[in-house]
C-alpha cells in the first residue's frame, strides 16, 4: 500500500487533469450547464476522497479501507470521466 501522502499527491493530480478537461467541455462544448456541474462535482470528489485518506473508519482494517477507497475513486472519477467525453 502507498503511503497517505502518495495517494493525496495522486488524486490531486488525476483530479486536476480531470478538472482541467471538464473546463475545456464548459469553454469549447455546447452543453456549458452540465459542464459546470461535473466542474462542481469534480471538486467536491476530490475533497471528499481527501478527506476519506486523512480520517479512515475506526474499526476497519486499513488494507481493506484503502483497497475500497481506490475502487470507488476510480469508479467515480471514470463515472465523471465518461460524462465529460459524452
Amino acid at each position: 500500500m502507498a503511503n497517505k501522502r502518495t495517494l493525496k499527491r495522486n488524486i490531486n493530480l488525476f483530479c486536476g487533469d480531470l478538472f482541467a478537461e471538464c473546463l475545456a467541455a464548459s469553454l469549447y462544448g455546447q452543453n456549458k450547464d452540465s459542464a459546470k456541474a461535473l466542474i462542481f462535482s469534480t471538486l467536491k470528489m476530490q475533497d471528499d476522497f481527501i478527506r476519506r485518506i486523512s480520517h479512515p473508519e475506526p474499526g476497519m482494517p486499513q488494507k481493506k479501507y484503502f483497497k475500497r477507497l481506490k475502487e470507488d475513486f476510480l469508479a467515480r472519477a471514470s463515472e465523471i470521466a465518461d460524462q465529460v467525453n459524452y
